[in-house]
């Protein structure tokens, strides 16, 4: 078998141009190599929820797969991003109950989003690191760069005036709890995911 490269999740960008596209950025363990996947906002948020710890009223397709993974007691040894003939990012999933292993296809959204939430690691091929990875010191930069922390905005301009619309600049960290806690119940995930921003910022800030 082809060797295998371990990736980690730096985050997700959102494409400022075209709505409802976002980027999943993989890291090459050891290195500066980054690999962008574009994803929809479905999967953008199944992530970033559990990223972003936030607690939905009801589970999620990926949590709910995680239980039964864990009521039938198999094991995600890993995934594995690759490419298909068309270019498009595939996934695998290696399953283990404990006497055989079976292997899963999936898109790689999902294949992460499950990870993260099993711990398990995620691997890619030689052939992906060398077509589709990316150094962000390099010129040659992805349609859509990553940003230099996990789930802030390409923009700051941007996510000021933002926080301006949203008013979320002005509130409490007790208003934006309550706010938050809202959203969630309200099944309003990405905007539950910009409160958690704001409010990790200002704990960053002290």
């Amino acid at each position: 078998m082809e060797d295998k490269y371990r990736l980690e999740l730096i985050g997700i960008t959102y494409n400022q141009i075209e709505s409802g596209v976002y980027a999943l950025i993989l890291q090459q363990v050891g290195t500066k190599r980054r690999i962008p996947i574009i994803i929809g906002f479905p999967e953008a948020q199944a992530i970033e929820c559990k990223l972003q710890e936030i607690k939905t009223p009801r589970p999620l397709t990926h949590d709910i797969m995680l239980k039964i993974i864990e009521e039938f007691g198999i094991e995600l040894k890993y995934v594995l991003i690759h490419r298909l003939d068309d270019g498009v990012f595939a996934g695998e999933l290696h399953l283990s109950d404990g006497i055989s292993e079976r292997v899963i296809d999936a898109r790689s959204s999902d294949a992460v989003a499950l990870a993260i939430r099993c711990g398990a690691p995620i691997y890619t091929t030689e052939d992906v690191i060398n077509e589709a990875s990316f150094d962000p010191s390099e010129k040659r930069r992805p349609m859509m760069p990553p940003p230099p922390t996990p789930f802030v905005e390409i923009n700051n301009d941007i996510e000021k005036e933002n926080q301006t619309k949203t008013g979320y600049d002005k509130m409490t960290i007790q208003e934006l709890m309550a706010a938050m806690d809202k959203a969630a119940k309200d099944e309003d995930y990405e905007e539950a995911a910009k409160i958690q921003n704001e409010i990790k910022k200002r704990e960053n800030n002290g």
